[in-house]
């Protein structure tokens, strides 16, 4: 056999379990061989990894495309992914008909994305909620969110009358009779933050730490309880979503004590891993729920290296900087992270905390894979999707935005040196970056749309 690609001896990072030197082969798209340390195979091209990290490409389980440019968001996005070592994503799509919007989306996905992609359902309604079994059926998803800091009036101003706690339970109920789904939650507890803030405002704070200070994490950890709770009586499998705080990990611990009888999983982002309320971030580091204390950003790692947190992604948001001010309080929450996201885990956990290459790799490829039901990738075996990055540990660059592809103009990470950059980038067996610039691949690679299994049962 001779491979159309051959990456050669590199530290194979298999996710979960180890690493191993060794070369990987790619033909017609897949993995096609796995080489031990010393073995060789003919290759069309042979890229010699000189001991750099070999990983599944990573796959963003959270990120909000159209937020941005809109649809050109699949376009701009995806490339800025492809720089980081992020070979396909998930992204969440919310409408009033979801089953009439829905094939729009995939197919302004299918034109415009260098990667493969998928999607979140957003609940909002009770219709949404009726709509399920016929939509996850018919376009392959497993997974919806639904975003309870939108309840009353802050869901109001966005024209969501009916998130409360019936949605919540409804959605829970309907989920929990179809196989292999998963229900994503936003925990704020909205109705306690107007009087938190009030006062902070009334004070005279345009500071990071007064947008935590409104929203502190004991609010998010209710929301916690209240869900897992919820989720033990009605049996759904649930995802505490971008978990900010290490209160609301303690609370998940103890639901699952109870001999708990639907898994609550939990996902972080890698904002909460790095930076905290006394960011030089400021403004631009506005985002629900907040940044935290540095206790937070330890607990999480803590959490991580213990098994407890089962995904990590961005909650990349592609909007400018135009849109991040006058102040703390009438700034846009999110910011971008799609293109950051493996240079930060590897500086914030392989370097400062010691955590193992294959743990990074479980949280950002074969985790999300296996919750979200993704054939064919997140895993290092033959015949998979060759989506892989190749890393070198020890590179340093200063984030630039400029340098990183997005619709948006800024980064929270913007002069901050990051140790550990992807060299390579490989999706479905193309090359889509190479020594930190794009290539042609990336501008005439066409994602797929990722059908994942769902259904009745």
């Amino acid at each position: 056999m001779k491979a159309d690609l051959l990456l050669k001896d590199g530290l194979i990072v298999w996710p979960g379990l180890g690493t191993g030197r060794g070369s990987v082969a790619v033909r017609d798209g897949k993995i096609a061989a796995i080489l031990a340390q010393g073995e060789d195979l003919p290759a069309h091209r042979v890229i010699p990894c000189h001991g750099a990290w070999i990983m599944p490409g990573l796959i963003d389980p959270h990120t909000h495309f159209g937020f941005g440019a809109g649809d050109d968001d699949f376009r701009t996005e995806s490339r800025s992914a492809a720089l980081g070592g992020v070979t396909s994503y998930l992204s969440f799509h919310r409408s009033a008909d979801l089953a009439e919007s829905t094939p729009r989306w995939i197919a302004a996905g299918e034109r415009l994305s260098c990667l493969d992609f998928g999607c979140h359902f957003g609940l909002t309604s009770l219709r949404h909620v009726a709509q399920l079994p016929e939509v996850m059926e018919r376009f392959g998803v497993n997974s919806a969110k639904l975003y309870l800091m939108y309840k009353g009036a802050s869901g109001a101003a966005k024209g969501f009358t009916e998130i409360d706690d019936g949605l919540l339970f409804a959605a829970m109920r309907q989920l929990a009779s179809l196989s292999g789904s998963v229900l994503g939650v936003h925990c704020e507890n909205v109705e306690v933050i107007p009087g938190l803030r009030t006062p902070l405002r009334e004070a005279g704070r345009d500071d990071l730490a007064a947008w935590d200070e409104q929203s502190p994490d004991f609010l998010e950890a209710e929301n916690v309880f209240r869900v897992g709770y919820f989720s033990e009586k009605t049996r759904c499998r649930v995802n505490i979503v971008h978990l900010s705080a290490g209160e609301g990990l303690d609370i998940v611990q103890m639901l699952r004590g109870r001999s708990h009888p639907a898994p609550i999983e939990v996902e972080t982002c890698a904002h909460y891993l790095s930076l905290s309320t006394d960011s030089a971030a400021g403004l631009l580091g506005k985002v629900n729920p907040p940044l935290r204390g540095r206790r937070d950003v330890d607990a999480l790692w803590n959490g991580i290296a213990k098994g407890q947190i089962l995904t990590v992604g961005s909650d990349h948001v592609p909007r400018k900087r135009a849109t991040k001010g006058p102040d703390i309080w009438q700034a846009s929450a999110g910011f971008p992270g799609i293109a950051t996201l493996l240079p930060v885990l590897i500086t914030e956990g392989w370097h400062r905390r010691g955590i193992p290459p294959e743990r990074l790799a479980a949280v950002t490829s074969a985790n999300v894979a296996a919750l979200y039901r993704i054939p064919g990738k997140g895993s290092m075996r033959v015949g998979d999707d060759a989506d892989l990055v190749v890393v070198d540990p020890d590179c340093e660059r200063v984030v630039q935005a400029a340098t990183l592809e997005s619709h948006s103009d800024y980064s929270p990470y913007e002069g901050m040196t990051l140790r550990g950059w992807p060299s390579l980038t490989v999706a479905g067996g193309r090359v889509m970056m190479e020594n930190g610039t794009l290539t042609d691949e990336a501008e005439t690679r066409r994602g797929r749309y990722l059908h994942r299994t769902s259904g009745a049962g």
